[in-house]
C-alpha cells in the first residue's frame, strides 16, 4: 500500500472529533459541557510537583451568573419551627378575584374582577373573629382563672352575660368552664340555662367536702350544648356566705380551667366579697341608662377604695353594654361611654339586639344571632388578654383561702 493512501487518525476521526462539541439547545441550561479534550499534538507538558512541596488550594472562582448564597438558619424563620408566620399568612391571604356576588360571577368567567367593598368588609370581619377565636382557644396558665360578672343594678344583663360569655369561652375551648351563681338567694341562672337540674348550688355547698373526683361534681351541673356546666339554684337553699363561694370555688378549680361567676345585687354582702376574694377579671353589664352606669362606677370606686386585689380587680374591669330593644338616645350612649372611660374602664363590647336574650327564656348560644356571638366572642378575647395579664404576673399564685 502506498503513502498516500495512509491517513493520519486525526483526519480520519476528524468528523466525530468535530461531533463531540454538538449540543442539542434545549440542554444548554441544563446539562454542563465537558471541556475538549486536547490532541496530543496540542497538549501542553505536565509539570511534576515535588512530593516534598506543600500544595495549595487555589481560591474557588465565583461566577457573575452565580452569586454566594448565605447559608439561612430554617429553624429560626419557618413557621413549621416556630418562625414568623407573616408571611404565611401573606401567601394565604384573601384571593385578589372577587367570589361573591354578581362580580364573583364574572371573576369565574375569568375576568379580572376584584373584590367590592361588602366582600372585602366581609373577609375583614371573619379574619378578625378567626384571630378573636385563637386568642380564646390558646390562652393557657398555670391555674384555674376566674371572671366575676357585676352590676350591683338589677335588670342589667348579669345572668345572660355570665351565661353567654361562658358559653363562648366554653364552645371555642372545647369545654372546662363552670357557671356558677354566687348571688346571696336564689337567682335566675338555673332557669336561664338549658336543663333541670336535679341537684344545685345549694346541694354542692352542703356536700363539698365530699366532692373529690369529676363525676361527683358533676352531679351538680347543668351540661349545656356549649360545652358548659352551670350550676345553679334547683330551688329553695340557704342564704350563700363569703366561705361556701371559697369553698365551693376551690373544689371547682381543681376540675375546670375557668370559672364564670354571675353576682347577686349587693356588692356589701358575705357572698359578694368572696367572689371578689377568688377573682381574676370583672365583667361590668351595663345598658344605655344613668342608673345602670353610675352603679357600675360607684362599685369601681368601692372596689379600689379598698385596695389590695379588689382594687386590682377593678382595675381590670370590662364593660358589656347590652340593647333590650327598647328606644335609645344617641346623647345617652355617648355620655355612658365618657362616664365609663373616666371611671378607668378600658374596654367597652356593644352586644346587638337579640330577641333570643329578650325573650327572657332558657339560653341557647346556637340560637343567637350571627353578629350577637360575634360581638360575645370579641368580648371572650377581652376578657382572655386580661387574665393573662392578670396571672401572668403572678404564676404560682394561690388565692384558696
Amino acid at each position: 500500500m502506498s503513502d498516500t493512501g495512509r491517513t493520519a487518525p486525526s483526519e480520519v476521526f476528524g468528523a466525530a472529533d468535530r461531533a463531540g462539541d454538538y449540543v442539542e439547545e434545549d440542554t444548554l441550561h441544563t446539562l454542563p459541557v465537558p471541556p475538549r479534550r486536547k490532541t496530543a499534538s496540542s497538549a501542553p507538558a505536565l509539570r511534576t510537583i515535588p512530593a516534598a512541596a506543600p500544595v495549595e488550594a487555589p481560591a474557588a472562582q465565583v461566577a457573575p451568573s452565580a452569586p454566594a448564597v448565605t447559608p439561612t438558619d430554617l429553624a429560626s424563620t419557618s413557621v413549621l419551627f416556630g418562625g414568623s408566620a407573616a408571611s404565611l399568612g401573606t401567601a394565604s391571604s384573601a384571593p385578589a378575584k372577587a367570589t361573591t356576588g354578581f362580580r364573583g360571577a364574572l371573576a369565574s368567567l375569568g375576568l379580572p374582577v376584584g373584590p367590592g367593598a361588602a366582600e372585602l368588609g366581609e373577609r375583614r370581619r371573619t379574619e378578625l373573629q378567626t384571630a378573636h377565636e385563637t386568642t380564646v382557644r390558646q390562652a393557657t396558665w398555670t391555674r384555674a382563672v376566674s371572671v366575676l360578672v357585676n352590676n350591683p343594678k338589677g335588670g342589667t344583663g348579669k345572668t345572660p352575660t355570665a351565661l353567654l360569655l361562658g358559653g363562648v369561652l366554653a364552645a371555642i375551648r372545647g369545654g372546662s368552664v363552670a357557671i356558677l351563681e354566687v348571688s346571696d338567694d336564689p337567682g335566675a341562672l338555673n332557669f336561664r340555662a338549658e336543663g333541670n337540674p336535679l341537684l344545685g348550688l345549694g346541694e354542692l355547698v352542703r356536700d363539698v367536702d365530699h366532692v373529690q373526683t369529676a363525676g361527683r361534681l358533676a352531679g351538680y351541673t347543668a351540661p349545656q350544648t356549649s360545652f358548659a356546666s352551670v350550676i345553679g339554684s334547683t330551688g329553695r337553699r340557704d342564704r350563700l356566705t363569703g366561705e361556701s363561694v371559697v369553698a365551693v370555688s376551690n373544689v371547682i378549680d381543681d376540675f375546670y380551667s375557668i370559672r364564670v361567676m354571675d353576682s347577686g345585687n349587693v356588692p356589701t354582702s358575705s357572698a359578694f366579697r368572696g367572689a371578689v376574694s377568688v377573682s381574676d377579671v370583672l365583667v361590668i353589664p351595663v345598658m344605655n341608662a344613668g342608673d345602670s352606669v353610675l352603679e357600675a362606677i360607684q362599685l369601681l370606686e368601692e372596689l379600689r377604695a379598698e385596695g389590695g386585689a379588689a382594687a386590682e380587680l377593678a382595675n381590670r374591669a370590662i364593660a358589656i353594654r347590652l340593647t333590650d330593644g327598647r328606644p335609645e338616645n344617641d346623647a345617652v350612649r355617648q355620655e355612658v361611654e365618657r362616664l365609663l372611660s373616666q371611671a378607668g374602664v378600658s374596654a367597652l363590647h356593644e352586644i346587638p339586639y337579640d330577641s333570643h336574650i329578650a325573650e327572657r327564656g332558657q339560653l341557647t348560644l346556637s340560637r343567637l344571632n350571627p353578629a350577637t356571638r360575634d360581638a360575645f366572642v370579641a368580648a371572650a378575647a377581652s376578657v382572655v388578654r386580661y387574665l393573662q395579664t392578670a396571672v401572668s404576673a403572678a404564676p404560682t399564685q394561690n388565692r384558696k383561702a
